[in-house]
């Protein structure tokens, strides 16, 4: 079986667009989303309801819950009062982002899951515990055992990060689909994973990335520059 693994879009409707482009090319059985939706990107409404059209299975991301559960942003930013700018900004656009997508689009991405599970692999976007907090690309291999390894699944796939990689670690396999939407590692093409028999694989897409960018430059969406930045540099930057 082929399953494809496309997460952290976070409302970016022409990398999404060009994704579900090349899924037509892989051609995969099973299409699971990983959360990290609708948020940032140019078309959080537009991409909600794409994905909810396409009636694909997946998991909340922590900007999701952040969406229907305002509180989980202010509790996970209380432990990082020196980036109390970043997070009022933050909070600005995710109040943007409710009024826009509406209480019936809330109310979806509240319904799903945090963690889904197939017969040789498992999905969560950051780790069994939260969706708020992961391992690094680059974290020790004790430290991707000791969050994934309990899930007793050869394979363990998440996002979050927005910096792809696969690595095994004591006989599991740990995968990081990367971010559609916004990539954090310098490489500004989207990314989404291919799991082709158990064995994955990083997919990446180019998009037309000035279409995007206009796209959020002129969407009235606050600090829209700020999501600029990032997407111009696949770098995580300050508001």
């Amino acid at each position: 079986m082929r399953a494809a693994i496309v997460s952290d879009i976070h409302g970016n409707l022409t990398a999404f667009e060009a994704v579900l482009a090349d899924l037509r090319e892989t051609s995969p059985d099973l299409i699971l989303h990983g959360g990290d939706l609708g948020d940032n990107g140019s078309s959080p409404v537009e991409v909600l309801d794409r994905l909810r059209d396409l009636g694909w299975p997946g998991v909340y991301g922590n900007t999701d819950e952040m969406l229907f559960d305002p509180p989980s942003l202010t509790r996970f930013a209380s432990a990082a009062p020196q980036l109390q700018s970043m997070w009022e900004a933050i909070e600005e656009m995710a109040a943007d982002v409710r009024e826009r997508v509406g209480e019936e689009r809330l109310a979806w991405l509240r319904s799903l899951p945090g963690a889904h599970s197939e017969e040789h692999f498992t999905l969560v976007h950051a780790s069994p515990e939260t969706a708020w907090r992961a391992p690094m690309h680059n974290a020790a291999d004790a430290d991707l055992e000791s969050v994934y390894g309990r899930l007793g699944k050869s394979v363990v796939v998440y996002g979050h990060i927005h910096r792809p990689f696969v690595r095994t670690v004591a006989g599991i396999v740990v995968a990081n689909s990367g971010s559609v939407g916004m990539p954090h590692d310098g490489d500004r093409r989207a990314s989404y994973l291919l799991l082709d028999e158990g064995c994955p694989s990083i997919r990446r897409v180019a998009y037309d990335l000035d279409r995007e960018l206009k796209l959020v430059r002129s969407c009235g969406r606050p600090h829209a520059e700020w999501i600029a930045r990032i997407l111009e540099t696949a770098s995580p930057q300050m508001p």
